[in-house]
């Protein structure tokens, strides 16, 4: 009976430690769609780099350090200036 009670604390134990290492490693693959306007109260942090990078996916962010302008990746291996900065 022992044996079974500290079997039990055993598997506990691992589950926790994938479902802590899931949630503290920056393991995020998941993606949700929202189908109507969402509000977030974070900021978001665009690294800043001393050039656009050769390869990027759509969407990708970027502030080139030099000219302090914000780029996106607007296609593939593409990035475009967004709006209009001076």
């Amino acid at each position: 009976m022992p044996n079974d009670i500290q079997n039990q604390i055993n598997q506990l134990k691992q589950g926790l430690e994938a479902l802590n290492a899931e949630v503290y490693a920056n393991n995020f693959t998941a993606s949700q769609d929202f189908n109507k306007y969402s509000r977030f109260n974070t900021r978001v942090k665009v690294p800043t780099l001393a050039a656009t990078p050769s390869t990027c996916e759509i969407g990708e962010l970027c502030v080139v350090s030099g000219t302090g302008k914000l780029y996106v990746c607007s296609a593939a291996n593409t990035w475009s200036i967004v709006g209009t900065q001076s």
